[in-house]
């Protein structure tokens, strides 16, 4: 019975290890994100980017960068003819790849053959990256920027999709803004 508790709790920590995201920011010191009140979204054309691949996807991030923005007290402008304090650009990339194993288990050594009792494993996966750009619109310079990584898993349910991209955003955007000097 202790082992297969412990093998529970050792998948468990694995597949909640794989689900891990790791966040990235930087940003320009001389801005004062403090006047920072409103914003709108801006298209750019990106090369390779995953997010105008997948709408869906893009649909669902832009409303989950909204409702944290919108959280932190940011005012969303859905007027075209309004002058936002900055703008708000998504983008993504996916990358294939590769993990190597070599599970030696201390096998006996034969000189003619080689060592015995080691096996290697080879896995193959997508590891995504979605970037959010803060861009002042002062000065039409990029202020901020967000990056989160992530390995990428199927989500068996839209609400699943939803959740986890929610959960990055919010990862994202939790180092925004900076902290006041």
């Amino acid at each position: 019975m202790r082992y297969a508790s412990f093998v529970l709790l050792v998948v468990f920590i694995m597949l909640v290890g794989c689900a891990s995201v790791t966040v990235n920011y930087d940003y320009d010191s001389e801005y004062d994100f403090g006047v920072y009140k409103t914003f709108k979204f801006a298209k750019m054309n990106i090369p390779d980017d995953a997010l105008r691949a997948a709408p869906i996807v893009a649909k669902r991030v832009h409303e989950s960068i909204k409702t944290v923005l919108e959280e932190k007290g940011f005012r969303f402008l859905k007027d075209e003819d309004a002058d936002p304090d900055f703008v708000v650009v998504a983008h993504a990339g996916v990358k294939n790849r590769m993990q190597i194993h070599n599970w030696n288990r201390g096998g006996w050594y034969d000189p003619w053959w080689g060592p015995y009792g080691g096996h290697t494993t080879v896995s193959h996966y997508e590891e995504g990256t979605l970037v959010i750009d803060i861009v002042d619109m002062k000065n039409k310079e990029l202020a901020w920027r967000g990056l989160g990584t992530k390995v990428l898993g199927d989500n068996k349910s839209p609400e699943k999709a939803e959740q986890a991209i929610d959960h990055i955003v919010r990862r994202i955007l939790s180092n925004f803004p900076p902290p006041q000097k």
